[in-house]
């Protein structure tokens, strides 16, 4: 299949929204089964001091935010989160750690032991660490990863309005290095960010582009954060995000969408739209990362309300 064109893309993210919905709609039912949401929990296993200074970010050491530096958790810790994701019905446990790149060392060999503890327990596992060597995603593989999250945030033009200690391309290397090593791939974006609508088209042409696409994209609304460069914006039309969602399910077919940051300000309505739009996964329990998630309870009911019902895990042990 060829590369969409920036210019293909915009066509159909700016179509009167029925069409749009309908198009997307006929693709989702092309590749999965249209009442299974993929639910998916995100737990921080080293939060902030990160030395990146993503303007987005509350982990920033940049920035004076609520979110201060705090210790690694234990592998008995993360392994007793997984427990309880699990038994809430989540099948895909993904963990995260506030650095700039995989340092090799105990922290690093801590993570590995994570990977196996959340494999033994029948989910699959994820991970987003920032950079990392061949060596260390193969580490990561060897432990049975399903899956390594590395956003590439927005487009190229308007990522160094955003972030200026790693480059786009430090960017893709790093989804390369994970795609060499035979890990799925997870990668997506932040909108609201003061991005023009061709940036969010040209983020999604980026990733359509990979060849192959990522198996998992999650497409966040911006989270405005008291301390952060970004903090005064204002937040998104749930509109946008709908039509995100659905080109995102247009171009990057066979791809689990991930209705990702920014839920907690949607209704149950806009989030159904979302779902209707191609969204097939979301972060499910109370917190992602550092930002508020809705409770297990509300997504239960959410889900239970709409007719839907959690999908299989892809990976299981």
């Amino acid at each position: 299949m060829l590369a969409p064109t920036l210019a293909e893309i915009r066509a159909v993210h700016d179509l009167p929204l029925p069409e749009l919905l309908f198009r997307a709609q006929t693709v989702h039912r092309q590749h999965f089964p249209v009442d299974e949401v993929q639910l998916c929990t995100l737990l921080s296993v080293k939060t902030g001091g990160c030395p990146e200074d993503c303007s987005y970010c509350p982990q920033s050491a940049h920035y004076d935010t609520p979110v201060s530096a705090e210790r690694s958790l234990t592998v008995e810790e993360v392994a007793l989160a997984a427990r309880r994701a699990r038994e809430n019905g989540a099948t895909r446990f993904c963990m995260g750690a506030a650095w700039r790149e995989v340092k090799d060392g105990p922290a690093f060999d801590q993570v590995v032991a994570m990977v196996r503890e959340v494999r033994a327990l029948g989910l699959e596992a994820c991970c987003t660490l920032g950079m990392l060597s061949p060596e260390q995603a193969r580490r990561l593989k060897e432990a049975g990863l399903s899956a390594y999250n590395h956003n590439l945030d927005t487009s190229r033009k308007h990522y160094g309005d955003i972030i200026s200690t790693r480059t786009y391309d430090d960017r893709l290397r790093t989804l390369q290095t994970v795609r060499d090593a035979g890990i799925t791939v997870c990668s997506g974006g932040i909108i609201g960010m003061g991005e023009s609508i061709d940036d969010r088209c040209e983020l999604l042409r980026t990733l359509a582009s990979l060849d192959p696409q990522p198996e998992s994209v999650p497409v966040n609304a911006l989270v405005a954060v008291a301390g952060t460069p970004l903090a005064s914006l204002p937040p998104i039309d749930p509109l946008e995000l709908v039509r995100m969602i659905a080109s995102a399910r247009i171009f990057i077919p066979k791809a689990r969408v991930r209705l990702s940051a920014g839920r907690t300000a949607l209704t149950r309505e806009a989030q159904l739209l979302c779902f209707l739009a191609g969204a097939n996964s979301i972060f499910f329990g109370d917190k992602l990362l550092t930002t508020p998630n809705p409770e297990f309870a509300d997504d239960q009911a959410l889900l239970a309300a709409a007719g839907m019902r959690a999908a299989p895990s892809e990976h299981a042990t």
